[in-house]
Parts: structure tokens; sequence; C-alpha cells
């Protein structure tokens, strides 16, 4: 399966230790995204209490969701999830979570596009930790480190980390898929810019032989098509009857080219449809990737399986956002 405003800072490799203090990530988005009910202060002693699945609601929405989607044959070495509120795309983004086997998965990259900031390239984190409600990821800075020298990636604030979303709404998904084998989990975040069809081909070449190792995982943030007068798209095929079937063959008309691993074919789709998948650059990143592999002789499949919608749009006065995993 396989704006508030914030500003990027470009510093030196080590850059994000500052003291020797550890430089952590906080869970921003909890309790507005989705429940912070792990992450409260003990009333007695002002500490982040440990995790306990019995006690944490949160743990047990993501249990929920679990249960009702299946497992494939084959564990993912990818997969595409959305990043909204959970409340609108918790269920959807199980269904890509169940494909993950912990028992193989030992580092998880994970590329979500930039929201907040105007980005070209990509960017790493300055952060060593990110927290979450179920327990606190670490950033493999062996990896990081590689990737720095490479010269193509700038570094984000550590409030540019936090003000985005795209990344975070997959934490606490890793860190339950994960919590088998979460002492042998290291995480690779990273921010993706407005990137150039060349760029992405750049990017995808760099990152296909970390793809290429069974025990890397590749999330890939994004949500598919934003309609409506809010979002400036209102693309409508009548011949598909209400407004949300044709938001909806639209979509699924992208899945299938994204399903056929082919980054020109989706490129040529977004020129022709202007489809607002806000992980676009993300997802085509990943076909680069995939498609270097393919030089090697390296075969890969995708399937979609669950798509949704915020909400069905039948006028010009609604809106809502799809989502696909």
């Amino acid at each position: 399966m396989f704006i508030s405003t914030g500003h990027l800072t470009k510093i030196g490799s080590s850059g994000a230790k500052m003291s020797n203090r550890t430089v952590c990530r906080e869970a921003s988005h909890a309790g507005s995204w989705y429940t912070a009910s792990g992450i409260e202060l003990d009333r007695g002693t002002g500490q982040r209490p440990g995790y306990t699945a019995s006690g944490s609601q949160l743990n047990t929405q993501l249990e929920g969701w679990l249960s009702q989607a299946q497992s494939t044959v084959s564990p993912a070495r990818a997969i595409i999830a959305p990043h909204a509120g959970y409340s609108y795309c918790g269920a959807c983004a199980a269904h890509a979570y169940k494909q993950i086997d912990p028992s193989v998965t030992r580092r998880v990259f994970i590329l979500g596009p930039s929201h907040h900031v105007p980005l070209s390239r990509c960017a790493l984190s300055s952060a060593e930790v990110y927290k979450t409600p179920l327990y606190d990821l670490r950033i493999d800075q062996e990896v990081y480190a590689d990737l720095w020298k490479t010269g193509m990636f700038e570094r984000m604030s550590l409030q540019t980390d936090e003000d985005e979303h795209s990344i975070e709404m997959h934490l606490p998904y890793t860190a339950k898929a994960m919590e088998s084998h979460k002492d042998e989990l290291s995480i690779v975040p990273v921010l993706v810019g407005s990137l150039s069809e060349s760029k992405e081909q750049d990017y995808g070449k760099l990152l296909s032989r970390y793809l290429a190792d069974p025990s890397n995982l590749f999330i890939i943030s994004s949500d598919f098509c934003h309609w409506g007068q809010r979002f400036r798209y209102t693309y409508y095929d009548e011949a598909q009857g209400e407004i949300h079937r044709s938001i909806e063959h639209l979509d699924k008309m992208g899945m299938g080219i994204i399903e056929t691993l082919d980054p020109m074919s989706f490129t040529n789709y977004l020129k022709k449809y202007h489809n607002t998948i806000c992980g676009r650059h993300p997802i085509g990143v990943l076909l680069n990737a995939v498609s270097e592999l393919r030089k090697s002789g390296t075969e890969m499949n995708f399937s979609f399986l669950n798509y949704a919608q915020s909400s069905q749009c039948r006028n010009w006065q609604d809106s809502s956002v799809s989502y696909a995993a």
C-alpha cells in the first residue's frame, strides 16, 4: 500500500542542538485536531503520566478504527494517508496503517506538504524528538546527517514545525502501529515544498535507496480534492451527477493514475484538472523514487483501499475535503 505565518531558518548540521538539552517538538495539535487525553499533566506531580492502553481515549479511538480495517497479504513499504482532523479522516487513515508490519519496520519516513511557509525545496526538523500522546518518537539523526550533507535540504525552525499539521497528524497512528517495537523505532520527518518536476525527480532519486530497504516505511501525507468556493476550486463534471459524485470521479481518476506508479502521468493529470491534492509533491517524490528503483528491476505495486469525503457537496455553497488511503 503499497495561514499563521512561520519561517524557515537554514542552519548548520548541528543546528538542532542548541545545548545539551534534547530539543522536542510538542504535540501542538493535540486537543484540537485529535484528542489530547494521553498528555494531560498529572494533577499531583505536574508531570506527563506514563501511557497506559486502558487509560487513553486516543488509543481506544485508534484501536477502534484499526479494528474495522482489513490487512492485505503483504506488509506495506509505503502508504498514502490523510492529515485532517481525526474526526474527519481517522477511519479512512486506518486502512493504510493496518498494512504496516511492526516486526519488519524499523524506520519511518514521513513526507508532508508545507501549508504555512513558502518552500521550494524540502526541509528537515530542528527537533530531536517528536512528542505524541502515546509515546515520544525519536528522529534518526544518522539519516538526518546524511540527508543534510547533500545540500538539498533546509532546516525548519521549531515554530514552523509545530505550526505545521501535515506530519504531526501521522505521529499518533505511527506510534500506535509500531507500539510493539517502539524501542527499535526511529522516524525521518521531511517537510516538502512546492517542488518543480525536476526537483521531485531529484528527491525521488535521493530517497529511492531508503525506499529499497524493506526495514524502511514511507508515509506520504496528503488529502485529496478540496472543493468549494473557499478553496477556489469548483470543477464540476455534470455527466457524473451530483457535485460530490463529480468530485469522487475526479479523485478516483487521480488515484488510479497513482496506482500505476508513473510520475509523468500523475503530473499530466494535475496539469489537466488542477485537482487540489495538497500532498501532490510528496506523492510526486514517492512516484519518482519508485521509478528510480524500477530502472534496476525492482517492481512495486500500489493499491488504494479506502476513499471518503468530509461531506457530500450538492450545491455551489457547499464545500468538502476528500481522503484516500
